[in-house]
């Protein structure tokens, strides 16, 4: 035998072991580390619930100023759109006819009085005179009926110096109370008040000002309900505070108070009509507007649990966070959600104050496989 070829096969043999060695250490699967998730417990901090509606801004006085004499209109007193006070006049009707016939009523009261004087002592004669039977009985029953008669035109005439002065009044059209005045609808010159009343401009009070709003039977038993822990009367309903922001306002930056609440449901729309009230000396709420309503449903802050909005996630069975469990095992965990508070969620039922919620990374974390969690500061939202 050729020692060479031996030895050249033995070689051989070796090379090949050490290549099918080498390519199975190079194949074997050695499992990736736990993914980096960053975790943090839920924020524990007490928060003022509340709901949140749309509503309209309302004024709480708007009347039509009208001419309630017929005449001439010989001056308006204003500026369109400003403002004015309770009693400034604005509107003048020539009130010289009415002068005149509140002179001719005072001169009649007065032709009146004088006539029941003259009628008043001839009674008196008469009555003394049929005392001492020198006088009959007819005459002293005409100066009465004479006297009754003068009375009842002493009235009367009474009655018309009244309805002058009425009339006279009406010739100037005052504000009935502090408001803005719109555009006047008729120009000086004009015959107003010929065969109805004639409208002349119309007078808003913007100070205090109502915002209205429809709130669901539930949501208004749950404030009844919720404040003070009792159902409240009345009274106390209109102690409520109710918040209210603009389109273009950020926020709510207006505060009032609850002023009214409808005694009735609407059974079409299943909700009731509620109202509040609020102070408006700068006049940045105006009647008709669109705003955002909230109103508290307690008095006091409670105790809370918040998480990051931007955590939660959803499915057929409603929101869920994930949670990594004490063996670092992810798991999904099915919550109720409550209100937001900046871009924070309350969190009602679903969560304890220690558990360890994955607020980073969560597309990393997988249901029932082990993380690597980090800790992360949450920053709690501003005071409520």
């Amino acid at each position: 035998m050729n020692l060479a070829r031996v030895t050249g096969g033995v070689v051989a043999i070796g090379l090949t072991a050490l290549v099918i060695s080498g390519c199975k250490d190079q194949n074997t699967y050695v499992p990736p580390p736990p993914a980096e998730v960053g975790v943090s417990q839920p924020i524990s901090q007490n928060v003022l619930p509340y709901l949140q509606e749309t509503g309209n801004t309302e004024a709480v006085d708007e009347v039509d100023l009208v001419a309630r004499v017929e005449g001439f209109l010989s001056s308006i007193n204003y500026v369109d759109g400003s403002a004015a006070k309770q009693g400034q006049s604005l509107f003048v009707v020539e009130p010289t006819p009415y002068q005149a016939k509140y002179q001719q009523a005072q001169a009649s009261l007065k032709a009146a009085q004088a006539a029941l004087v003259l009628s008043q002592a001839e009674f008196e004669r008469q009555t003394t005179l049929f005392r001492q039977n020198v006088n009959s009985l007819l005459n002293l029953q005409q100066a009465q009926a004479k006297r009754d008669t003068d009375t009842a035109n002493l009235e009367n005439a009474q009655a018309g110096v009244t309805l002058a002065a009425v009339n006279l009044g009406y010739t100037s059209v005052n504000a009935p109370f502090d408001g803005l005045v719109t555009k006047h609808l008729v120009s000086a010159g004009e015959l107003v008040g010929q065969t109805s009343a004639t409208k002349l401009a119309t007078i808003i009070k913007l100070d205090p000002l109502y915002v209205t709003f429809n709130m669901s039977e539930q949501d208004l038993l749950k404030i009844r309900a919720g404040l003070d822990g009792h159902r409240i009367t009345q009274e106390e309903l209109q102690k409520v505070p109710v918040e209210v922001g603009l389109m273009d306002e950020d926020g709510y930056p207006h505060k009032g108070l609850l002023n009214y609440v409808s005694p009735t449901l609407d059974a079409s729309t299943g909700t009731i009509l509620v109202r509040a009230i609020f102070q408006n000396a700068n006049r940045a709420l105006l009647p008709g507007l669109f705003t955002r309503v909230r109103i508290q449903t307690q008095f006091a802050a409670k105790p809370a649990l918040l998480v990051p909005s931007r955590v939660l996630g959803t499915n057929q069975e409603g929101s869920y966070v994930l949670v990594v469990g004490k063996d670092d095992t992810v798991e999904q965990r099915k919550v109720t959600t409550g209100q937001s508070f900046g871009d924070m969620k309350v969190i009602e039922t679903g969560l304890k104050p220690d558990d360890r919620v994955v607020v980073t990374g969560n597309s990393q974390a997988v249901p029932g496989r082990k993380v690597a969690p980090k800790p992360v500061t949450l920053t709690p939202p501003a005071a409520q």
